[in-house]
C-alpha cells in the first residue's frame, strides 16, 4: 500500500492516512477483502506513531471503509465503494488545488498544465491496454 505523508500539507497525519486509503479504495487500487498492513507495520513504514495509524483505522472503520477482525487484522470492506460522489469530488478537488498551487509556484500556466495532464492521461490509457 502506497501512502505518503507530507508535513507541508498541514493536515494531521491520521487524516492523511484516512484520505489516502479512501482514495485507494475509490480508485480500485485496494480491493474488497484486501488486508491492510498492521498498525505497527504501517507506523514503521511511515515513521509515525502506532497511535496515529490506529486512529486512522478507527476513522475508516467508523465510515465503513474497513472492517477489523480481531486477531486477523484490518480489511477493506466488501461491496461498493463507501465513498459518495460528493466525497470523491472533495478528494479530487483537494488534489487539484495542490496541483494548481504547485504549478503556479513553478511558473507553469494553465494551458501547459492541461497539456501535461492530457499527456499523462494518455500514458495511463496505454498502461491499461498493456495490462489487459
Amino acid at each position: 500500500m502506497q501512502i505518503q505523508l507530507s508535513e507541508a500539507d498541514g493536515t494531521p497525519y491520521y487524516l492523511q492516512v484516512t484520505n489516502q486509503v479512501k482514495f485507494l479504495v475509490a480508485s480500485g487500487r485496494l480491493e474488497p477483502h484486501e488486508q491492510l498492513p498492521s498498525v505497527r507495520g504501517l507506523a514503521q513504514q511511515l515513521t509515525i506513531t502506532p497511535n496515529t495509524v490506529a486512529r486512522a483505522y478507527r476513522e475508516l472503520e467508523a465510515e465503513g471503509v474497513v472492517v477489523s477482525k480481531r486477531g486477523a487484522g484490518v480489511f477493506i470492506s466488501n461491496g461498493v465503494s463507501p465513498l459518495s460522489n460528493k466525497e470523491k469530488r472533495r478528494i479530487l478537488n483537494e488534489r487539484m488545488d495542490a496541483l494548481l498551487t504547485e504549478s503556479r509556484q513553478l511558473g507553469v500556466d494553465e494551458e501547459t498544465l492541461l497539456k501535461l495532464l492530457r499527456q499523462r492521461s494518455q500514458k495511463f490509457d496505454l498502461v491499461k491496454e498493456v495490462e489487459k
